[in-house]
This record gives C-alpha cells, structure tokens and sequence, in this order.
C-alpha cells in the first residue's frame, strides 16, 4: 500500500472528512440563508420605493388628470437611474414612459410581477429584469411602475462568489489540515506497531514512545507501556521459576530416585523397605508442598484469586494464626504474641492467612537468638525470645507485620531474599523451599500492597501493607497476649 492510500485510510483522515462535510454544509446553509435575506431585504426595499411612486403618481392623475400624469412621467423618466414608468390607453397603446417592450401579458394583470424588459433610449437589445406594479386608473387607462434588479442580482452575485470562496478555502485548509492530523497519527501509529512488531520478535524490553502532549495517544502508550512491563516482568519471573524448577527440584528428585535404587538393590527386609518408602513418602511431601508454594505464587501473581475476595477483619487471621503456630514457637524454645486492633480488608482470606503464616514460620525457624547475645537483665532472655503478631489499622492502610529478635537479614541481601527459591547463607542448613517470603510478597501485591523487610534491632521486622476496607462491625481491640515458655 502506498504511503497515500495508507494515508487516506486511517481514521483521523477520514473523520476529517467527515467534519469537513458538516462544516461545509453548515456554511452553506449559513451563507444560503444570509443570500436569501439580503435578496429579501433588497426586494422589500424596491417594492417600498415604487409603491411611493405609485402613491405620488396616482395623487397626480387624480388632481391634474392625464395630462399632469404625462408630464410628471416624462419628467421623472430623464433623471438618471429613474425608475420604469409606462402609461397605456385602455386598448393597451403607450401614452408615456421609459419602457420600449415587455413580456406579453403583464399590462394586462394588476399587481407586483417580475418580468424581462427593454428602455427606450438604451442601444442594448439585451433584455433586463425588474420588478414592476400595473395599477388600473379610472377610465381604463394603466400605470406601470418598476424598478430594474440589477442591483439585486449584483449583490446576490458577489455574495455567491464569497461563498464559493469561502467554501474552497474551507474544503483546501479542511484536506490540508486532515492530510496533517493524519500523516502525524499515522507516524505515531506506525512508531507503536514497529515496536510491536519488536516485542512479537521477541524484544521484550521494547517500549511505546511516549510524547510531551500528553493526548490521548501518549495516555494510551503510557497504558501499554505499564502493561509491557508487568508482562516482562512476569515472563522473567515464568523464565526463573522454570529455571529454578529446573535447579532446585532436581536434588529430590535425584535421591528419591537413589533411595529407591538403594532399596531395590538391598536384601534387607521388610523393615529396611518401610523405612525407605516413608523417607520416599517424606521426600514427596516436601516436593508436594513446593509445588502447591509454587501455584499459589502464580495464582496471585495472575490476579486469578480476586474471584475469591471478600471483606473479613485481619486481626482474626492474626489471632487464628497465633492459636495455631503457639505450640510450635513453644517448641522451638520461643514466646508468640498477638496485638491486633480493627482492621478491615477486602481481599482474599486463604490468601492473607497463607501470608501470615509464611512470616510466622519463617520467624519461628530463624528467630532464635544469636549465641552471642548476652542478658541484659532478668527479662533480657524472654525478650529475645519473644516473636510479636501485629494486625492493626494505620491510616489507609492495613499494617499486619511479625517481628523477631534472630539474627535477621542484612539490608543488602533484603530485595534478593524475596525471590523464589532463594535462600541466604544463614538459612541453608535449616530446611526450606525458599518460596515463603516470595508467596508473602505476591499476596501483596495482589492486594494492592508490599511487603517491607526492615531491622529490629536485633531481628527482622516483614510487614504486609494492604489497603483497608471501611466497615463496621469488626473486632475490638486486644491487648497483648504472652506466652512465656517453661
């Protein structure tokens, strides 16, 4: 297609076109009409003026007779630019007048009438125009009085040439200003579909060009370009996931397949083959449990989990979440505590409490304290110890954070530790998938939140920032809840 057929068919082009229609018919409806008034008004005029000839020239028949009527005709007639003037005998012979010849038939109806006619002392043959009255005197005779309508038609000649003007000029600058919109969409146009064009080859890191008018254009290019990036970024994300599946489930997989090689080529008995088939049956939960980490993560990256939202108070996912993972910070030789207050959400519960959790589990398995930490007095111990729930309103937003006194994660390595199956030097001999504090930060953002790591002074600090849903109803606030193991 050439660059004109392709020029002619874009949109702008053709709405141009069409407002050009409208605005051309809208001036030449503007400029009809203001043809027709003035016509009107220039038509009214000369039926004023030879209706007060008329008047004059029929007081002058009725007080001086005939003769007096003549004699004023012929008077009137010298002047230059006069009127036409003709008097007839009943039988429709001329007495006086100016008039050399007229249509047929016009004496002999009375009234206003428009005819073609001829002056007696012009040497044009050509026939003119005029607009004329025939009044019936007494005794027969007839008056005509006219007027020629070239001043009419000279008038209505140049308004007619300004609006052909006008309508060129409008149809000229209407195509020229269409050709220009058009030709500048059209490069912007063709500037997006080169670029997707790139990221169809597979440059993802291609982008819309954005310009300073911030029109429509540049609104949608922005649009798109914000798209682009949580496409890549997602794609990035599918391309690590496949690559740490890759890496990283590769070593259960490997002794699964070696215990059951070792079981096989054993002769131990039954007991032997028990115990290598619950270690196989332990080695695929923890793969099972990997692999739902890993759907849930992509559930709430995709944005599929907003089917499931509703509106529910956070601080009784804080509280039943305490209830659950208490015995187990016991265990560990940890103290777990709640404080929670009002703190509406509307999201999806499942989701938030899965959230929660990984935090909490995540606290229990590193927020031991350091060996090096020394009592500062006789509450020193507990203190360290002690792993605190939070779930409270702030502002805008909802706050649901836990915090420990463990060794923590130093701020350089804070970003990198959100990723999937990263797990830093400090937690390799502990077990793990690596993926909680990524679903935590997935969840987030789902909601429209983040997911903040930051100090304790000792320990670490993970808070979940969502934004609150107003509502009524929810639960009071509860004050802390201790429990000091023995």
């Amino acid at each position: 297609m050439t660059a004109f057929g392709k020029l002619f068919r874009t949109t702008a082009f053709r709405l141009t076109l069409v407002y050009l229609l409208l605005f051309a018919l809208f001036a030449a409806s503007l400029l009809g009409y203001f043809a027709w008034n003035t016509r009107r008004l220039i038509t009214d005029q000369i039926a004023a003026t030879v209706s007060e000839e008329i008047n004059l020239l029929t007081g002058v028949f009725n007080r001086r007779g005939l003769r007096g009527l003549v004699f004023a005709i012929e008077n009137r007639a010298l002047r230059p630019g006069s009127n036409l003037y003709l008097v007839t005998t009943p039988a429709g012979l001329a007495v006086a007048g100016n008039v050399g010849s007229l249509q047929p038939g016009v004496m002999a109806t009375t009234g206003w009438t428009e005819t073609a006619y001829r002056r007696l002392d012009e040497q044009d043959k050509t026939d003119h125009r005029a607009l004329v009255n025939v009044t019936e005197l007494s005794n027969g005779f007839r008056l005509l009085i006219g007027r020629d309508l070239e001043e009419r038609h000279r008038i209505f000649s140049v308004v007619a040439s300004a609006a052909q003007w006008s309508l060129l000029i409008v149809v000229v600058l209407g195509l020229g200003g269409g050709v220009f919109v058009a030709r500048r969409v059209l490069r912007r146009i063709d500037a997006m579909t080169g670029t997707t064009q790139r990221i169809m080859a597979g440059d993802l890191g291609g982008r819309l060009p954005v310009g300073r008018s911030g029109d429509e254009l540049d609104r949608l290019a922005e649009n798109l370009n914000a798209m682009l990036e949580r496409i890549e970024t997602l794609m990035n994300g599918l391309k690590e996931v496949s690559d740490n599946i890759a890496h990283d489930l590769k070593t259960p997989l490997t002794r699964l397949r070696n215990r059951a090689e070792q079981a096989l080529a054993r002769s131990g008995g039954e007991g032997d083959y028990r115990a290598a088939l619950e270690q196989t049956i332990e080695e695929s939960d923890g793969l099972i449990r990997t692999f739902n980490a890993l759907l849930m993560i992509a559930r709430a990256e995709s944005g599929q989990a907003r089917d499931n939202m509703a509106d529910f108070d956070a601080a009784e996912v804080a509280q039943g979440i305490h209830e659950l993972y208490e015995p187990l910070a016991e265990d560990n030789g940890l103290t777990l505590s709640v404080r929670t207050g009002p703190a509406p959400l509307h999201g999806n519960r499942e989701l938030i409490s899965q959230a929660l959790a990984n935090l909490v589990e995540n606290a229990i398995k590193y927020g031991r304290p350091k060996p090096s930490a020394q009592p500062l007095g006789a509450n020193a111990s507990e203190v360290d110890r002690a792993i605190l729930i939070e779930a409270r309103r702030d502002g805008d937003r909802i706050i649901l954070a836990v915090t420990d006194h463990g060794c923590g994660i130093p701020e350089p390595n804070r970003k990198h530790a959100v990723e999937r199956f990263v797990r830093l030097e400090t937690s390799r001999t502990l077990p793990g998938s690596g993926l909680g504090l990524s679903l935590a930060s997935a969840v987030a953002t789902l909601h429209g939140g983040s997911l903040a790591l930051d100090d304790a002074g000792p320990g670490l600090r993970a808070t979940l920032s969502i934004p609150a849903q107003d509502g009524e109803g929810l639960a009071a606030p509860t004050p802390d809840v201790q429990q000091i193991g023995a």
